[in-house]
């Protein structure tokens, strides 16, 4: 039992600082990524909504992709294709040249595009429970259509969308494990190999397993207090 404690401790002779570490990289990429999966699903599903067609069957086109190919096949081609990709543009300017892709930034991209596919179904499925009337009503007190999504519209779809989207969060959090592929050092990296070196796999993926569940109650809790939230200001208006 001494000997666990002494895996689990602070310092040299510990792994809890490299754990730890994983933990901070594992949140902070989940949260960059967030904004940037809800900001491109949200323009999605304003294209799946356009009256222009050929907007339509691009969103159509980029939701079917990233939803059909596995999540770990899309970062692998981020991580590696844009990898390629910009060095066979940087070469042609200087031929010496080497450029490495950020793995937090590739897996941040990578997660950011499934994350939006999805979301942008959850989108158009809350633009679609809004009334038309509640368009037609804005406008009609001289609102205009920027001023009517904003006031009129935003807030209807933020309360609508807000349970599909928080499952959506837990499963990103849950995603963000699969970086650990392209090595940026986040909780089941660090869990690997601290379980390598010290051979006690069972210890340290155990640790991992209770530090997701402890991620994903307090996950829980938050987006109770979001909707709770919500909830009391739509009853105010």
């Amino acid at each position: 039992m001494q000997g666990v404690w002494t895996l689990l401790s602070w310092g040299p002779e510990g792994w809890m600082d490299e754990i730890a570490y994983g933990v901070f990289v594992t949140v902070s990429l989940a949260l960059a990524t967030l904004p940037v999966g809800l900001f491109i699903g949200f323009l999605i599903a304003l294209g799946k909504q356009s009256p222009e067609r050929s907007l339509r069957l691009a969103a159509d086109i980029y939701t079917t992709i990233f939803r059909g190919l596995p999540e770990l096949l899309t970062l692998f081609l981020v991580f590696y294709g844009a990898q390629i990709g910009i060095q066979q543009v940087v070469r042609l300017f200087n031929p010496s040249a080497a450029i490495e892709v950020n793995s937090f930034v590739s897996g941040m991209i990578a997660l950011g595009v499934v994350f939006s596919s999805y979301a942008s179904e959850v989108f158009l499925s809350a633009f679609r429970a809004i009334p038309q009337g509640q368009y037609e009503g804005g406008y009609a007190i001289g609102l205009s259509k920027f001023q009517t999504m904003r006031l009129v519209v935003l807030p209807q779809l933020v309360r609508i969308a807000l349970p599909g989207l928080a499952n959506l969060w837990l499963i990103l959090l849950k995603d963000t494990s699969l970086v650990s592929a392209i090595g940026l050092t986040d909780i089941l990296r660090q869990s690997g190999v601290a379980a390598r070196v010290t051979k006690q796999a069972f210890l340290f993926f155990g640790l991992a397993t209770l530090i997701y569940l402890a991620l994903a109650i307090l996950s829980s809790i938050g987006i109770g207090l979001i909707e709770r939230r919500v909830g009391k200001q739509e009853a105010q208006r």
